[in-house]
């Protein structure tokens, strides 16, 4: 993780900062990304804090229940990693 110092001049960012001492706020790119930005004080709070954003548990709840999920071996068979076991080599 980096820490990037915001100027007090930077004043879109600082509304921004402002507003996530409140509460969370899940910022959308242009190209759809999505990003969360909370105060970083103490664990506890954070948890409160998360819990108490309605948008973010609605997202995270729609996340769980994507169904799309692939198996270890088609990972694998996409990777083109070779399924077979490995044999067990001694140390000697």
């Amino acid at each position: 993780m980096k820490t990037i110092p915001v100027s007090k001049r930077s004043r879109g960012i600082n509304v921004l900062l402002k507003r996530a001492r409140r509460e969370n706020v899940i910022l959308r790119a242009a190209d759809g990304g999505t990003f969360l930005l909370a105060e970083l004080d103490d664990f506890d709070r954070e948890i409160e804090l998360a819990r108490g954003n309605k948008a973010l548990m609605r997202l995270l709840d729609a996340r769980s229940r994507q169904s799309q999920a692939l198996s270890l071996g088609a990972v694998k068979a996409h990777l083109g990693i070779g399924t077979g076991r490995r044999s067990a080599r001694r140390r000697v």
